[in-house]
């Protein structure tokens, strides 16, 4: 096994998912997730993209995030909105509650620590 891993969506099959119902503001948002590592220590790494819509978000876990394509919001209860583009990050620490909101197909690829 190599100590390396290059970020090759050909390589694995994705997940497809959605909000669940109850968070669901707005939209029909689709998600496509390409989960590329699962290592000790509850450490996840891949690239997510998500359709147009809205819902609620609640975060348990710490996750940084680099927006790669697209335009979205995400807005914690009682802040202000955050609009994230190409190239913008963002790191949503266990606790964060909000929406996210999807303006235009958005890609990130993230690192989620449980």
């Amino acid at each position: 096994m190599s100590n390396s891993l290059v970020f090759d969506l050909s390589i694995i099959e994705p997940e497809e998912g959605a909000p669940a119902a109850d968070r669901l503001i707005s939209g029909n948002p689709r998600f496509t997730t390409w989960n590329l590592e699962e290592a000790a220590g509850g450490i996840y790494a891949g690239v997510w993209q998500a359709t147009p819509g809205k819902w609620l978000i609640a975060y348990d876990e710490w996750e940084y995030f680099s927006v790669l394509e697209g335009h979205s919001i995400v807005t914690e209860e009682g802040g202000n909105p955050v609009h994230l583009k190409s190239g913008d990050r963002m790191i949503l620490r266990p606790g964060f509650k909000g929406t996210w909101e999807v303006v235009e197909t958005t890609r990130k690829d993230y690192v989620i620590r449980l």
